[in-house]
């Protein structure tokens, strides 16, 4: 499928259901990925949480009814899904600037927010060569940093240099790894560097017993690592019927190469 086609097919299936709850689940299905892999993907391609867009749709078209329709403001937050008229209004003050009683008032500043529609005549075909590993649990240890999707790509390779230089002492750095806890909640992930030898002072974590697809990449150049993980999100997810697994992204690097890792369902 072209990916920004199975996209446009997702926000419309958004706009037709915008003021329903919305199943992941079944705009995962649109492109053919689990619910996780379908978030990663749309992320990545518009720096937004789906989360985020869906929000801000809601609020976008919620400063119209409350201006032209004229529809309550208790009312405006059960149609969008607010738990309640004051979870509502803070949310309608934080994007626009302005509580929904001003609407009321005559106050006519909005922000609108569209909905989001791709290119479809943008065809990319990548071949990636890959081989699928399975690895017992591990264990690695190091420090991280709170980043997101657009600072990731200046934050880790600072973040990598700093500990590089800080803990020589302790040899070149042998991980990097991506956290998505609550990436799809919360517009912000972690970037940690990590050392197979035990260092006390480091914090301690687990790897998980998984299945890994492997995607090697001849350097450790920062732009080749993120050329790839876009590819293979953008590209190799919506080609290929592996499911992602919701535990980090490895990159391990060794004699000069680093080696993608992305962890996947049985």
């Amino acid at each position: 499928m072209n990916i920004y086609k199975g996209l446009n097919e997702i926000t419309k299936y958004i706009e037709e259901h915008i003021e329903e709850k919305i199943d992941y689940n079944k705009l995962a299905r649109i492109i053919g990925t689990n619910s996780y892999t379908m978030q990663r993907i749309f992320a990545l391609l518009t720096n937004s949480t789906l989360a985020d867009y869906i929000r801000k749709r809601r609020l976008s078209l919620a400063a119209y009814d409350l201006y032209s329709k004229k529809i309550d403001i208790i009312d405006t937050a059960m149609k969008y899904c607010y738990e309640s008229p004051t979870s509502f209004s803070r949310a309608f003050k934080k994007f626009h600037g302005l509580n929904p009683s001003e609407v009321k008032k005559g106050a006519l500043h909005f922000r609108s927010f569209s909905r989001i529609i791709f290119d479809e005549k943008e065809q990319v075909q990548i071949n990636m060569e890959y081989e699928i590993v399975e690895l017992e649990e591990f264990i690695l240890y190091g420090k991280g940093i709170k980043t997101d999707e657009i600072k990731v790509k200046q934050d880790a390779p600072a973040f990598f240099q700093k500990m590089q230089e800080e803990y020589i002492k302790f040899g070149k750095i042998d991980y990097g790894m991506l956290v998505y806890d609550d990436r799809f909640i919360k517009p912000t992930f972690e970037y940690w560097v990590l050392w197979k030898k035990e260092i006390e002072e480091f914090e301690k974590k687990v790897i998980p017993k998984s299945k890994w697809l492997v995607f090697h990449i001849p350097n450790t150049n920062p732009l080749d690592i993120q050329r790839v993980s876009e590819d293979f999100y953008c590209n190799f997810v919506t080609s290929n019927k592996y499911n992602i697994r919701a535990l980090p992204e490895l990159e391990y690097y060794h004699d000069g190469v680093t080696d993608f890792l992305v962890p996947i369902e049985d």
